[in-house]
């Protein structure tokens, strides 16, 4: 029986890293267990079949060896495991670590105690000598132990959600003069709430959703936790990834004002199709109000060839189209860009430190938005220059004494075409650090290949982060005629960052596009 006892208590504790990972693999896949059975098939299945392969050895090597031998055989092999995994894990640095919400406690929770109810029945009806096998089946179950955990807990979770949702449109409903902006598109959104607000803030008292946080729970938590009742302007970024997300936030947060800044082939293997998307991003012009304002790119083809179901007005922007509000004469450099915006036949001159054609498209939208809100020209050509970098969206910054030009969050082939176009007007010679782009479904191989040709003339070397998810790019460098002898395959972000350190100068400009989380970095 102590035996016994002691054996569960071990083989616990080698549990607990790989459930850490189940956890945090889990939780990047947004707690979706079909996003996550995906995940599993596509990184775990070969390590599961290993893993019961050396449960058949072991079971074996049982029947060839003195069976007295086999208990403390097994105390040895759990005890080495568990050792090496806390010892490799205290090495590890993660992109985006596991965080420790009060959802995830309740998860570890649920995993610890359907770990006991089902090793503690094993080891209590199975013979100490019989143990042998379970130790590597016990190793690797826990990936698989998330489906049940998660139909447990679902249950629960939507509760607790709702609750605090239900909470959360009371707190709205007491703002009843509050300016609601929603925001959202395939790409562009976050920075476009970003300039809005700090545009905006000049004039009124403004929150906006911080972060990504443009889930249900994010809103919740951003209007339960900072909303103030002095607040006169809620900006509100809304994400989606299937059918119904945006119409559902919509009904949740009433905007007057909504902004689609893009709509592209993003999250694929969750909306199916293009046309899925477009018809999503655009229910938030549908579902404004009658009296409401719908802001809309209409450089964007999609964007523009929709035919919007809803009387509101809409307001135009672009570049490349006859647009309400139009930008022309743009200039980038290492320093910013320049542009003029051109509205009812007049240029209103504008500067900023932000690059590219698709923060300058952010700041036209936020302009529109600005105007219908009552802003200057004059106070906005200031507030423009002074809105700052989004963080890790083309945002210029040194290190070590480098010039990096950091895209590294969530890219898309309609942005990361866009860093190429301002990477090919940079000074001295131009570095591309990058993993690829990814949850693109069936289409992510074609358009990482596109990304590749895309490279000719707008870089000069070419450096890319996992040799598997990044062979389209290497392919499709190869056949655009790229130098290849400047193209160089690394294994992971650290041995990128010195492969530049040793071959570029303090004159040359590097850019990071994209930068893979943890789930999807092989």
């Amino acid at each position: 029986m102590l035996l016994k006892l002691i054996f569960l208590l071990l083989i616990i504790l080698m549990m607990l890293i790989p459930t850490k990972h189940a956890l945090h693999m889990f939780q990047q896949n947004r707690y979706e267990l079909r996003r996550y059975g995906k995940w599993l098939n596509d990184n775990v299945g070969k390590n599961v079949l290993l893993g019961l392969i050396i449960a058949l050895v072991l079971v074996i090597i049982y029947y060839m060896v003195l069976r007295s031998i086999v208990p403390y055989l097994s105390y040895f092999i759990i005890a080495a495991i568990t050792v090496y995994d806390y010892l490799k894990e205290k090495k590890k640095s993660y992109i985006k670590p596991l965080v420790y919400t009060a959802r995830v406690k309740r998860q570890i929770v649920v995993i610890v105690l359907l770990d006991l109810l089902i090793l503690g029945s094993v080891i209590w009806f199975t013979a100490i000598e019989d143990l042998m096998g379970l130790v590597v089946i016990a190793y690797v179950m826990n990936w698989l132990m998330i489906y049940p955990m998660g139909i447990i807990t679902m249950p629960l979770e939507k509760g607790v959600q709702l609750y605090f949702i239900n909470d959360a449109k009371k707190i709205l409903r007491k703002h009843d003069d509050l300016i609601k902006i929603g925001i959202t598109g395939s790409y562009g959104k976050t920075s476009s709430k970003n300039i809005v607000q700090a545009i905006i803030s000049d004039r009124y008292r403004s929150l906006m959703t911080p972060a990504s946080f443009n889930t249900p729970m994010g809103i919740t938590i951003t209007i339960r936790e900072h909303l103030k009742p002095t607040d006169q302007v809620f900006v509100c970024e809304m994400g989606a990834d299937k059918v119904n997300d945006i119409s559902y936030l919509c009904k949740f947060v009433k905007p007057q004002i909504g902004l689609v800044t893009s709509i592209g082939p993003q999250h694929l293997q969750t909306f199916k199709t293009l046309d899925n998307i477009i018809k999503e991003k655009m229910q938030m012009i549908e579902c404004l109000p009658k009296d409401g304002l719908g802001i809309i790119n209409v450089d964007n083809e999609h964007i523009r060839n929709y035919q919007v179901k809803n009387s509101c007005k809409l307001v135009t922007y672009g570049i490349y189209h006859d647009a309400d509000y139009q930008a022309v004469d743009i200039q980038y450099g290492p320093d910013g860009s320049s542009f003029n915006v051109l509205f009812e036949n007049e240029k209103h001159a504008f500067k900023t430190k932000l690059l590219g054609e698709h923060n300058i498209m952010n700041i036209l939208a936020s302009i529109a938005i600005a105007r219908h809100l009552g802003i200057g020209w004059q106070e906005l050509m200031k507030s423009v220059r002074q809105v700052d970098y989004v963080e890790h969206r083309l945002q210029v910054k040194k290190i070590n004494g480098y010039t990096f030009i950091d895209n590294a969050f969530n890219s898309n082939p309609e942005g990361a075409a866009m860093s190429l176009k301002v990477m090919s007007m940079m000074p001295n010679k131009r570095f591309i650090v990058t993993p690829g782009l990814i949850d693109l479904g069936p289409q992510q191989y074609a358009m990482n290949y596109d990304l590749g040709k895309k490279m000719l003339g707008m870089v000069d070397v070419v450096i890319l982060v996992g040799p598997s998810q990044t062979l389209p790019i290497f392919n499709g460098l190869q056949d655009s005629g790229f130098d290849m002898e400047n193209v160089y395959v690394v294994q992971n972000v650290k041995e990128a960052f010195s492969k530049v350190y040793a071959m570029a100068s303090l004159q040359d400009v590097i850019l990071l596009e994209n930068d893979l989380p943890d789930a999807f970095n092989k």
